[in-house]
């Protein structure tokens, strides 16, 4: 026998040729998905170049192959099962127009073939958005930087909206008309069922045109303390002080009190010095004079400083010590804090005052029998805590 009499051979109405070529085209597709992805994405590169603004071929493809390479798998998948004849007779498959096995096959290759279309529209968004994402740190406005990722994620979202219909239309042969008129009257019962969702949603604009703060900020909200990361759809993203990330509801954002320490123009020192009662008022005077003064001519601090003995407390001389410093960067401010902290405690030594520490002052007194000397047979005993 020949080896092309083994070839003609058939099983299942197909000869062994035809396998040949099924398992050909598909172990050829599998190894060259690669290559011809790399391809696919250079061709299309060189269509978007004129827009790749400081983005390279290099980002383009990395976004690209594997979503090509996936797509290209499933036409040489459609190529070898194509060179296949299917026997319904002999193997008890449905026609292509009735429902069965044939026609559930068919079904689930076009859902993943729309899929993988939608994977490569979504990945060419990703490419866009790093392109603007570039040219917004090109400014020095921050609300670009805010809109780029929100208006991704929008994108994304009308993305994947579309492949849905698509699906619906073309798998399902669904009437996507009548569909979208009857959501229409389900469309109070949809907006109750998304409620939250909506709300965050109005609010994500209400941040947008309002603009309480922007990408960047150092903003607190309710207990919340950090840096805007993103702004999105539902929620906004906060980096906290203790470098959590933390995700709130756009609808909180602006329902409670919001402080923006970006928009303050000075960070405010505020705190007392405990001095001891011993501390005599000549002493007060020319420490908070000294202080007043240092803290005046510092380079760093406004005009507005308040240096005042401010209270007698249970145990000590308390003076108020208040100023602004000219910054917003928290490492630096602390830095600037602890130097009119070293200062302030060499003018307290150079004084010879002393810091109080709290402290129980309690006096016993003994008194002698005879009540008309009480006075002068009485004595003092001062225990101090």
């Amino acid at each position: 026998m020949t080896i092309q009499e083994v070839l003609n051979l058939e099983f299942l109405g197909n000869s062994i040729e035809s396998y040949a070529w099924f398992l050909g085209i598909i172990l050829f597709g599998y190894i060259s998905k690669k290559i011809l992805s790399r391809l696919l994405s250079t061709i299309m590169f060189r269509g978007l170049e004129r827009f790749a603004v400081d983005v390279t071929k290099a980002h383009f493809e990395h976004l690209l192959v594997s979503p090509l390479a996936f797509l290209t798998f499933l036409v040489f998948l459609y190529i070898a099962f194509d060179r296949l004849h299917y026997p319904i007779e002999i193997i008890g498959l449905p026609r292509r127009g009735e429902l069965g096995l044939q026609a559930l096959l068919v079904r689930i290759y076009n859902i993943f073939l729309i899929v993988s279309i939608t994977w490569v529209g979504l990945r060419i968004v990703d490419f866009f958005s790093l392109i603007f994402i570039k040219r917004a740190g090109k400014t020095l406005s921050k609300m670009d930087d805010q809109l780029v990722p929100f208006f991704t994620d929008f994108a994304k979202v009308i993305v994947v909206i579309i492949s849905f219909f698509v699906i619906l239309g073309t798998v399902f042969q669904v009437n996507v008309t009548k569909l979208v008129a009857g959501l229409g009257v389900g469309g109070l019962a949809l907006a109750f069922a998304a409620k939250e969702s909506l709300e965050n949603l109005l609010a994500s604009f209400t941040i947008f045109l309002d603009q309480p703060f922007v990408v960047g900020d150092l903003v607190q909200v309710g207990e919340i303390n950090g840096v805007i990361e993103k702004i999105g759809f539902r929620s906004t993203r906060i980096r906290t002080m203790d470098k959590s990330y933390v995700t709130v509801p756009n609808k909180f954002m602006i329902d409670k009190p919001l402080d923006n320490f970006t928009l303050r123009t000075f960070r405010r020192a505020r705190f007392d010095i405990n001095l001891t009662y011993s501390t005599t008022s000549e002493q007060l005077r020319k420490i908070t004079n000294d202080i007043q003064e240092f803290v005046d001519a510092h380079p760093r601090t406004n005009q507005d400083g308040k240096i005042r003995f401010n209270a007698l407390a249970p145990s000590s001389k308390d003076v108020l010590v208040q100023y602004f410093v000219d910054t917003m960067d928290w490492n630096e401010y602390i830095n600037i804090k602890e130097e009119i902290n070293y200062k302030i405690v060499e003018i307290v030594e150079k004084y010879g005052a002393s810091f109080a520490f709290p402290s129980t002052m309690v006096y016993l007194a003994n008194n002698n029998a005879a009540p008309k000397s009480c006075e002068a047979n009485s004595a003092e005993t001062k225990i101090t805590n």
